[in-house]
């Protein structure tokens, strides 16, 4: 098998640096939060995940000291929307490089919704929403210690809304909800669908 090694360091040597390609798809992190004076934002972040289970923990990581991440530090909250098929173009709308005072969801053309827990809004038209108070956000650093302009924000997950369409059976049904998510490319996503479901089950 012949293999492409490389430094980061020293540059991948390649067209488009594969990282984010590699470790992918990967879910988008839609997050609506509100600024200490009360004026709404939306962003996807291409870095956010799942990091606990009991009690549910996520987390999404802001390269550079954006919008997003000056608001969870004033308020310590935030949601996430899932962002699905159908959503797509206003996600992608909601990532403009707009000042402070713009309002996302009214560029991108969706409905601010209250949430029951937390102040800030969540996205009325996405089927699903977790209401976050943050937890921790610590600014990665290097091996040499060095810190880098990113920071990553984990909440612990409060409240959580499904729309009754994506439940089955009591079972949320995750082939159907038509999640997206972020593949390498500048362009690059992936839907999620029935044809790629498969199952196995855990060694007994």
């Amino acid at each position: 098998m012949s293999i492409h090694f490389y430094e980061p360091r020293q540059g991948h040597g390649l067209p488009h640096d594969p990282f984010n390609a590699i470790v992918g798809p990967r879910p988008i992190g839609w997050i609506s939060s509100l600024s200490g004076e009360g004026v709404r934002n939306l962003a996807p972040y291409s870095f956010f995940n799942a990091f606990n289970y009991v009690p549910p923990i996520v987390g999404f990581a802001s390269i550079g000291a954006k919008d997003t991440l000056r608001n969870v530090q004033e308020t310590g909250e935030f949601v996430w929307n899932l962002a699905t098929r159908p959503l797509a173009e206003a996600m992608n709308a909601s990532c403009a490089a707009v000042g402070p005072e713009v309002d996302e969801f009214a560029l991108a053309g969706l409905t601010p919704t209250p949430s029951r827990l937390v102040a800030a809004p969540r996205v009325a038209e996405s089927p699903v929403a977790f209401e976050c108070k943050v937890t921790q956000i610590i600014q990665l650093q290097q091996v040499s210690g060095e810190t880098v302009p990113t920071w990553l924000v984990l909440g612990e997950v409060v409240g959580v809304h499904i729309a009754a369409a994506s439940l089955k059976d009591g079972v949320y049904d995750t082939a159907n909800a038509g999640h997206i998510l972020r593949a390498g490319g500048p362009a690059d996503y992936f839907s999620v669908g029935p044809e790629q479901l498969f199952q196995m089950h855990r060694p007994r």
